[in-house]
């Protein structure tokens, strides 16, 4: 006989028609019931024979039946999808039963019919729930056993996490049927050498004795904090097998993913640091009730910024977005989420517009404005200065006046690390950009103490990189390590701060709450970290091996190809003040080196005019000017 003979029997067992089920179901219980009548009274009387059951026999047998079925029927017994019987069948068959011994126990004494032992019916109900149970479980476990001799190859897989989580995993893998779990495996010793439905538990270090029985690792632990994980993927890694995680808590108590619904380890997922509880009363105020407008919001960062706003429930958001792709695909999905009070407006158009600005807060009394709109790829703004100036800074100075000009409650600035000590045309126009917010601020302190009206409060907030966003190198080796190779690595001793894109959004929103006027808050980063690395742990989590002069057959390479024009090695947060606590411990207040209104507006008003005339190098010498810090170095450009 061929081996594909059984599985083809299997595979025609796992799809019985389900009218043929409940007539197996039925049949085992018309066998079962008598048989539990009989051995009631054989257990509670020593005999096969005796003649109470002789007597009350007679008529039990029959009534069981007819009494039995229907009442399963009526009860819904036969309506449940047997492959997922579990705990609560149980409980609901013994009721049914109860019910029965309770019927059958009501007819013998209305008819006065013969009566077995009182206790007999104990035994009675007891022995109808434990066979009735038994059979159902038994074709449970046989059908899912069938479900998995039929599938064409069962991947062979250890859990790590033997707690709630593990056990939902394992039943939900069981019930899918096409994973075979080997074993168990957590730090816990208390709970090493005990088991969960059969399955051993054992420390991680016995994973060297069995990766060979082992397909993947399935990480089953959501709330595990960033730090362990990377330490339990790197421990992994060293034994390349490939490993899989389950959703976080967030996507699993939300609804939004199954336990089983299992994805691979991504690098956001071991980067960064653990969340940080939000102070409650710096996130609501300026949001809950507000008309609020985030400019690039079709970005990474605006439009987490979107996401986030929209939890406060404004009265009104407001999408700026120049990009109309951009501003489609945000909209979208923001409507998808959309609170019934909330009215979201999408506007296509610039923050460097003057007039689409001032008529856009003054007409919708705009009331919190996160400016977000950046061009922010150093490469592209290196090769096209005056784009990056226009864009950078002139939204700025155009956003500010109109805020003021329309009394908006206040402003924020997305600001950069980059903008520290600039070795680059993008750095140095932020730096501009936060410059123009802090003669801004001066210029409005000023007036606001002659006028004696509430005056609007401008802040920036200056942070680093941000993992998945448009700028990061992350997309950017995910794309290349998809294409087979190789991984284009500026310096091999580059270093990058990371935060996640959710984290600096609710940073930001905090730090709104803490502005007085000009000031520039700074982000806590965490810890550095060298891009190589990052590089060689994003091609382990691919399943792939690195090229390279100890592994010549590996599949990808890295490759460093020198610094691009204005890159640094690393990144600084401060130029030269110091930083100062607030009430957020990841959140720090800085005063830097500001420009008098007086002095800046008349030269932006000659880097505007250099814009216009397409005049590379006045406008770059004004900006090397403005910001003694940058050093032109002779930048290519795509125009001049």
């Amino acid at each position: 006989m061929s081996r594909s003979y059984p599985i083809k029997v299997a595979e025609r067992a796992v799809r019985f028609p389900p009218r043929a089920r409940r007539l197996l179901l039925i049949g085992a219980d018309s066998l079962l019931l008598p048989l539990a009548v009989w051995l009631s009274f054989w257990l509670r009387l020593a005999q096969p024979f005796h003649p109470s059951f002789l007597a009350a026999g007679l008529w039990l047998l029959p009534a069981v039946l007819l009494v039995g079925l229907p009442l399963y029927a009526f009860t819904g017994q036969y309506k449940g999808l047997t492959r997922y019987v579990g705990s609560l069948a149980l409980y609901r068959l013994a009721g049914r039963n109860g019910l029965l011994v309770l019927l059958l126990a009501g007819t013998g004494v209305i008819l006065r019919l013969p009566m077995p032992p009182r206790s007999s019916w104990i035994l009675l109900w007891l022995l109808l729930t434990a066979f009735t149970g038994a059979v159902r479980f038994a074709l449970r476990d046989l059908l899912l056993s069938l479900r998995s001799v039929s599938q064409k190859q069962m991947m062979r897989v250890a859990i790590y996490g033997a707690g709630e989580a593990g056990a939902q995993l394992a039943a939900a893998l069981r019930l899918a049927g096409n994973h075979q779990i080997v074993s168990f495996l957590d730090d816990a010793p208390v709970l090493w050498q005990r088991t969960i439905n059969g399955i051993p538990i054992q420390p991680p270090q016995v994973l060297s004795q069995i990766q060979d029985q082992l397909d993947q690792v399935l990480l089953a632990i959501p709330s595990l904090p960033r730090r362990e994980r990377r330490r339990i993927v790197a421990e992994l890694q060293r034994q390349a097998i490939p490993v899989l995680q389950i959703p976080s808590v967030d996507d699993l108590t939300s609804g939004r993913a199954r336990i089983d619904a299992l994805r691979p380890v991504a690098i956001e997922d071991l980067l960064g640091r653990d969340p940080v509880s939000p102070v409650p009363e710096l996130l609501g105020p300026g949001l809950r009730d507000a008309v609020v407008c985030v400019t690039g919001a079709g970005g990474s960062i605006g439009s987490e910024l979107c996401r986030q706003i929209l939890q406060h429930s404004p009265q009104v958001l407001i999408l700026l977005e120049s990009s109309e792709p951009s501003l489609y695909a945000v909209e979208q999905e923001l409507r998808h989420r959309l609170p019934a009070s909330v009215e979201l407006l999408p506007v296509l158009g610039s923050a460097a517009d003057p007039s689409l600005v001032q008529r856009l807060f003054a007409g919708h009394g705009v009331q919190t404005v996160f400016h977000a709109a950046a061009y922010k790829h150093v490469p592209l703004v290196e090769a096209n200065p005056l784009a990056g100036l226009a864009n950078n800074v002139g939204s700025t100075r155009v956003v500010c006046q109109a805020a003021v000009a329309t009394g908006v409650s206040e402003l924020v600035l997305i600001s950069t690390d980059k903008a520290v000590r600039p070795t680059n045309v993008m750095g140095a126009s932020k730096r501009l950009a936060e410059l123009v917010v802090q003669a801004s601020a001066l210029e409005l302190l000023e007036s606001s103490k002659a006028a004696g009206h509430p005056r609007t409060r401008l802040a920036m907030v200056r942070f680093g990189n941000v993992l998945g966003s448009s700028g990061s190198v992350v997309p950017l080796f995910r794309r290349q390590i998809a294409a087979g190779g190789p991984i284009t690595l500026t310096h091999p001793e580059i270093i990058r701060y990371f935060m996640t894109i959710p984290e600096a959004a609710q940073l930001v929103l905090q730090a709104a709450t803490l502005a007085q006027g000009g000031d520039l808050f700074l982000l806590d980063m965490g810890e550095p970290v060298l891009i190589k690395d990052l590089a060689e742990q994003m091609v382990r989590l691919s399943g792939l091996s690195l090229r390279d002069a100890k592994n010549p057959n590996g599949e990808i390479t890295i490759t460093c190809t020198g610094l691009r024009p204005g890159e640094k090695l690393y990144e600084e947060l401060l130029i030269d003040a110091e930083s100062e606590p607030t009430k957020h411990p990841l959140i720090f207040r800085a005063q830097e080196r500001a420009l008098a209104p007086e002095l800046l507006w008349p030269r932006l008003d000659v880097l505007d005019a250099a814009i216009a005339a397409q005049d590379v190098e006045v406008a770059l010498n004004l900006l090397a000017e403005l910001v003694p810090e940058w050093q032109r170095d002779g930048a290519k450009t795509a125009v001049g």
